[in-house]
């Protein structure tokens, strides 16, 4: 289960599943973010066959090759500003790029989550859910995402929730930046950096030095954490968050 995913407002949100990621989308051009997506993991899943390093490791890779596809090197670039493994991108960068494929082609509105890492392009006020299991607090909370903030990548990682390897005990990071695959890499230094309560003052200092890191918020039971230019918070009344949370069942088998 993820962290953070859109409250529709009415809107026709649209599903779609590829290579065992779920992906919930706001858009009048759906088929070209659906295509967008299988082509980019697709470029993906071709370059990790010959470079299995890539999605093995846990740290930045020195360096990859000149021709790698373009998704490959804006991952690459996140783990080297974050210090963790390339793959932990892989969600924010392939909403990004899709949100960038529907722009481009003319849409006046992109939003896209997958598995609980968001990637917003609207000229409307976008409503953001957070989740935090049994940590009430932060579970009634949601982010107000505003037309002129946009592009925005909102992605949130979990100790406790989802498939993705987190090396701390945190229930809930989430990061805010313009780039996809910063935030979602950010997310997962974030969550890896809190063990206990008293280690969220360190972390948000530490993520929030990062170069494109807009905002920061740690959770770690009772306590939360805010640092730099994090949305406006407000509270989530929506009786239906939890039917609107993604099963998200990925794995790195699946890419």
């Amino acid at each position: 289960m993820p962290g953070s995913f859109f409250l529709s407002n009415n809107k026709i949100v649209r599903s779609f599943s590829f290579k065992g990621a779920n992906f919930k989308i706001i858009s009048s051009a759906f088929n070209i973010i659906k295509d967008e997506i299988v082509a980019q993991r697709t470029l993906l899943s071709n370059y990790i066959i010959k470079h299995k390093e890539f999605v093995e490791s846990l740290v930045p890779l020195k360096e990859i090759d000149a021709d790698a596809p373009d998704i490959a090197r804006r991952m690459h670039k996140a783990s080297l500003l974050t210090g963790v493994g390339p793959m932990a991108s892989v969600a924010g960068v392939t909403a990004q790029l899709a949100a960038e494929a529907a722009v481009a082609a003319g849409a006046d509105e992109a939003v896209i989550e997958n598995g609980g890492d968001i990637y917003i392009f609207s000229k409307n006020e976008t409503k953001i859910a957070l989740y935090a299991r049994k940590t009430a607090i932060a579970s009634n909370l949601a982010i107000l995402i505003k037309p002129e903030t946009t592009p925005i990548s909102i992605c949130s990682s979990s100790s406790k929730m989802g498939h993705s390897l987190s090396l701390g005990d945190c229930d809930l990071a989430t990061i805010t930046a313009t780039d996809g695959a910063l935030a979602d890499s950010a997310a997962t230094l974030a969550g890896n950096l809190v063990k206990e309560e008293k280690d969220i003052p360190a972390a948000l200092e530490k993520v929030i030095s990062i170069k494109g890191v807009q905002g920061v918020l740690i959770v770690k039971n009772d306590k939360i954490g805010i640092a730099g230019n994090f949305p406006e918070i407000v509270k989530n009344i929506d009786p239906m968050t939890k039917d609107k949370i993604t099963k998200d069942k990925a794995s790195l088998e699946n890419l």
